[in-house]
């Protein structure tokens, strides 16, 4: 049939990029945008031990025929393009021709391929055809690669472990799912079916398996153009964010790129309505005319360059600012019982509980104390008791009684409190704009950032916190986490790197995990946010093996749940906002580097009114 060719010297020079192969998930969306090419309608992935020992890819496109099928071995051989000219025209996912003949080379390849009359075998070992003839097989392409980079050591000591290979390849089966919802994905690792669409074309559908349930119930449809792009997809509601980018999809003419611009327009776009720090999740379609877009950039072909990206961008950010606007905000109010029906009802203040235990110890005593006399008389009464037990309940009461006196001590004594001197006293005199409590102080005025106050506080509650044995609370109803297949075979590693937070992560089911109990100092937060972040985090680890909570983490949890602007505070809460500000270690600057409070010295003011 010969529809491929190899091309030009020319031609090649002007694409040539070095290798494209640089781990089993570089492998797996080289050979999977060969079978959307191919016009496949079901792909097939299966992996074991992350893809580094195995890796098959079998589709049911067009196929080759046997001149095709060694053709498509040699160093730029493509049916994609043929000149020059067409690269500035490219529909297809790849056109380099460099993958296949790259991945040969440095692991054992066997392809069996037909287009429906001619079918072929061919075996290569690392860059040497072992065998090529006919044999039998369905339409279509299947491609075995196996050992490697066994013969390139160099490369196989970077990789990682093979959980965390099977989690990247599950990551880009999951965004070529999202990019092409018309066709079925079926990811296998050791065995185990991980991830399948079923091919229908329902966007949702395929959101659904990558994202959740939740992302679904929360889908807003957007579809909006102007003379050069039009893009379609979903914005999930800002009342769901996530810690990372992992959950913002941006495909451009159906192919996934890390364009952060774009990313940075579409952060834009939300940040009316979500909090700095954390990111939204969207999936965005952008079409156009290839023209305007140039992939002839890496080999990987994961950075592009587009024109009149500035344009796209100010398109974007317009019109997910006018969505979200459009859109109803607010969840619907649910009635919930009272938290006590989820969890035992406990004390989280410590002086408040041993107050308690204290009062109830007092009142022991005060009744034993009152049954045996504190000092044993001289002359001892007739007593039935043998003489070793009476002895032994004079001793009992003598212990008893120094306890009582000292809890009386104690009880008459006010509650010491270190003073800090370097924090001043603060009168409190009100608020400006629903945003700084003035404070009158010996030196002049205070102004008081009631965000910036609270983040210090919530700060270091939250790092003494972790740094305790917490209370552990029972979930009536188990918490949920949607987290994908790849990460539930990786529960123990999670569950490792969540020691210090004292949370347990279950597998229920094939990509959900249930935590059964949280600690008592989540009683502030909203536990399910929480525990995606924690996930996410682990999910892009990339310094050292296990995640844990640092201290930008921690900051960020402090800055979610404190006071915001434009909220109006009572007096009394004013006063309670400087209050805990003063019993912190420094609470002169928010975890982030910002003052918590400036101070307006008097004799300037004086100054100003030329006193």
């Amino acid at each position: 049939m010969g529809r491929i060719r190899q091309l030009d010297a020319q031609t090649a020079n002007m694409i040539a990029a070095g290798e494209v192969v640089e781990r089993p998930m570089g492998v797996v969306k080289e050979l999977v945008e060969n079978a959307i090419d191919a016009k496949a309608t079901r792909i097939d992935i299966s992996i074991e031990e992350g893809g580094i020992q195995k890796l098959t890819v079998t589709d049911n496109g067009i196929g080759m025929d046997s001149e095709d099928a060694q053709m498509a071995f040699r160093r730029h051989a493509t049916s994609k393009i043929a000149s020059q000219n067409d690269l500035w025209a490219i529909h297809t996912l790849g056109f380099r021709g460099e993958a296949l003949p790259s991945i040969a080379s440095v692991s054992r390849l066997t392809m069996t391929t037909s287009d429906g009359t001619d079918a072929t075998r061919i075996v290569i070992e690392y860059g040497k055809t072992v065998s090529a003839g006919p044999y039998p097989c369905n339409q279509g392409t299947e491609i075995t690669v196996e050992g490697l980079f066994y013969q390139t050591p160099a490369r196989l000591k970077h990789m990682r472990s093979s959980s965390y290979e099977a989690s990247l390849i599950q990551n880009v089966v999951s965004s070529f799912a999202l990019s092409n919802p018309g066709i079925s994905f079926h990811l296998y690792s050791d065995g185990r079916e991980t991830f399948m669409t079923t091919g229908q074309g329902d966007l949702l559908e395929v959101i659904f398996q990558v994202c959740g349930r939740s992302a679904v119930e929360n889908a807003i449809p957007v579809q909006f153009s102007d003379y050069d792009y039009e893009v379609d997809g979903y914005l999930i509601k800002p009342s769901l964010t996530r810690a990372s980018r992992s959950m913002m999809h941006v495909f451009l003419n159906g192919r996934m790129v890390r364009t952060y611009r774009l990313y940075k327009a579409i952060q834009d776009g939300y940040e009316d309505f979500i909090v700095k720090g954390r990111y939204p999740m969207c999936v965005l379609n952008i079409h156009m005319d290839p023209h305007l877009l140039d992939v002839n950039v890496h080999p990987s072909k994961w950075e592009v360059r587009l024109s009149k990206e500035n344009q796209l961008e100010y398109l974007i950010r317009d019109e997910v600012r006018k969505a979200l606007k459009g859109t109803l905000l607010a969840p619907a109010a649910e009635i919930k019982a009272a938290r006590t029906d989820y969890y035992e009802p406990l004390s989280f203040d410590t002086d408040a509980l041993i107050y308690e235990a204290d009062q109830k110890k007092a009142k022991e005593e005060k009744a034993r104390s009152e049954l045996f006399e504190p000092e044993r008389p001289k002359t001892p009464a007739v007593s039935v008791l043998p003489e070793d037990v009476r002895n032994e309940i004079w001793e009992e009461a003598e212990e008893d009684q120094k306890l009582l006196q000292q809890f009386e001590v104690r009880e008459s004594e006010p509650e010491y409190k270190p003073e800090k001197q370097a924090f001043p006293h603060m009168d409190v005199i009100g608020q400006l704009h629903e945003k700084f409590i003035l404070c009158a102080v010996k030196e002049g005025l205070v102004i008081i950032d009631q965000h910036a106050a609270q983040e210090r506080v919530h700060y270091e509650e939250y790092c003494q916190k972790l740094n305790q044995n917490p209370i552990m609370m029972e979930c009536l109803v188990p918490l949920t986490v949607h987290a994908g297949a790849d990460l539930v075979r990786r529960a123990d590693e999670i569950n490792l790197a969540a020691a210090d937070l004292h949370v347990t992560f279950e597998p229920f089911g094939p990509d959900t995990f249930i935590v059964r109990q949280v600690p008592a100092w989540m009683k502030d937060l909203e536990e399910q946010p929480f525990l995606e972040d924690i996930i996410d985090q682990f999910r892009n680890e990339r310094e050292s093996r296990y995640t844990r909570m640092e201290k930008k983490k921690i900051a960020t949890m402090a800055c979610h749940h404190s006071i915001r602007f434009n909220r109006h505070l009572t007096m009394a809460e004013m006063q309670e906002v400087v209050r805990q500000l003063s019993l912190c270690e420094n609470p002169y600057h928010c975890p982030h580097g910002r003052p918590t409070f400036i101070t307006l010295d008097e004799k300037e003011l004086t100054k100003e009114f030329l006193r």
